[in-house]
């Protein structure tokens, strides 16, 4: 599912200045026939199509850039979940499908109450009514519109998840996920020398292989925040294998004594393959303290290959 391409929200202000606008236009059409009553009727009549006609498909058009909740994978249900409040999200959608039968029920009721009338001033009078009740129906709809674009906003952030073998990069802050992400699968995902860079899930592939970047996550289960929630998720739903990045040099700020903590909280009915970075340092080199298998990015690579081919057998 690509998040990114959910076009942006309208206001319920630029819907409507945009309705009217567009019903002004048909009022000056001039090639109406009948008698004066007729031609007033057929005006008025035609301006309140226009405006439902203007309204109702941009309102239908938010519900179905939208991704139906009952048909995404789990994956996406629960990161929704972690990082929006689903209940509104749910709400605003059902806000904005009332406010389309609302446009829907006055223009008929409105259209036919003109149709009627035999003068010109309640024919304006309805008219004005009609106006002011759809304004109304979309002012009440607003806080939702103005809920669902941020929601967008939120969303496009969301990464594009395949069915396909999944490696997971997992570790601390700052010790060089998404530089081997970069490295394994020639993607540009944005590096740099402080914590918590990585604020959202990156995705690359290589081989048919994909590749998941998380948020670097702190060694304290029962207090997770957002952005490590987001991590979690990815590891017990999503991935196949699990590579545990290290930072010897600690400078990412973590001592290796909490990384082997991090690690040790590791689900182990995955397959969990360590990875050294930084090993250009000195600092970032193992010594005959550090007694974990470690792969090198060689090794890496033609173990995930050999995984991912058992997978598919």
């Amino acid at each position: 599912m690509n998040f990114e391409k959910i076009p942006p929200v309208e206001a319920s202000k630029q819907i409507l200045d945009l309705a009217f606008r567009k019903a002004r236009e048909k009022g000056m059409m001039k090639d109406l026939e009948g008698n004066w009553l007729q031609i007033i009727r057929k005006k008025e009549s035609l301006k309140l199509d226009v405006i439902k006609d203007c309204i109702v498909p941009r309102l239908e058009n938010i519900i179905r850039s939208f991704p139906d909740t009952n048909s995404l994978p789990d994956f996406y249900i629960k990161l929704m979940r972690l990082t929006l409040d689903f209940g509104d999200f749910k709400k605003s959608l059902g806000a904005v499908n009332w406010a389309i039968k609302r446009v829907k029920e006055l223009q008929k009721e409105y259209v036919r109450r003109i149709v009627k009338t035999k003068t010109k001033t309640e024919i304006s009078q309805l008219s004005k009514e009609f106006y002011g009740r759809v304004s109304s129906t979309l002012k009440q709809i607003d806080p939702s519109l103005k809920y669902l674009e941020e929601s967008r906003k939120l969303m496009r952030t969301y990464p594009d998840i395949k069915n396909l073998f999944t490696v997971c990069i997992y570790g601390f802050p700052n010790v060089g996920k998404t530089t081997l992400l970069n490295k394994l699968t020639n993607t540009t995902a944005k590096v740099a020398a402080y914590a918590f860079t990585t604020k959202s899930i990156n995705v690359g592939y290589y081989n048919n292989i994909q590749v998941v970047d998380v948020p670097g996550t702190l060694a304290r289960k029962e207090k997770l925040n957002n952005i490590e929630l987001q991590a979690d998720i990815v590891l017990k739903d999503l991935a196949d294998v699990v590579i545990f990045v290290f930072d010897l040099s600690e400078f990412c700020g973590y001592s290796v004594k909490d990384q082997e903590k991090l690690l040790q909280h590791l689900d182990r009915k995955k397959p969990v393959l360590i990875y050294l970075s930084k090993t250009d340092l000195p600092e970032g080199n193992p010594g005959k303290s550090f007694k974990q298998e470690v792969y090198s990015f060689k090794e890496l690579k033609e173990k995930i290959s050999e995984l991912a081919a058992k997978s598919s057998e």
